[in-house]
């Protein structure tokens, strides 16, 4: 491997490192974890406004966490009335969840935050190196989805 290739490898890492640090992850909203947004998120996006909700386990395949992750996360979502639940009409074994109007109002805060924060890297980087940001951004995505085994 050339001294060049490694100096440009190392530098790489430095960066990831970097953003690791930043905590990018943290909730922009106090009361809630960023993992409970990522169910607000899911609720949100995935449960058309005149259903009953969706279950755990369709939460757990859109997240790619386990169930009793998703349940322990949904029973804190519960009480503080971000979420609700209730009996599958067709099955009733099985339990829906749903926002809640605060949750619904949770969510979208946290989304607006979001957002305002990639308008302000946007105006930070320009909009064409933000634009070149992000096609980098989805090439490393998918050169580590590509060896993930």
């Amino acid at each position: 491997m050339s001294e060049s290739k490694d100096i440009v490898a190392k530098k790489l890492m430095d960066a990831f490192s970097r953003f690791h640090r930043l905590n990018l992850n943290r909730s922009p909203i106090e009361e809630v974890r960023f993992s409970e947004l990522s169910v607000l998120y899911c609720l949100k996006h995935k449960v058309p406004a005149d259903s009953e909700g969706i279950k755990v386990s369709e939460i757990s395949s859109f997240l790619n966490v386990t169930s009793p992750t998703v349940t322990q996360l949904i029973n804190s979502l519960e009480k503080n009335e971000l979420v609700e639940r209730s009996i599958d009409k067709k099955d009733r074994r099985a339990v829906q969840i749903r926002l809640t109007p605060k949750g619904e109002k949770t969510i979208q805060e946290a989304i607006n935050v979001f957002i305002e924060s990639f308008h302000g890297l946007v105006d930070f980087l320009g909009e064409k190196e933000s634009l070149q940001l992000a096609e980098l951004l989805t090439q490393v995505y998918n050169y580590y989805n590509q060896i993930a085994v």
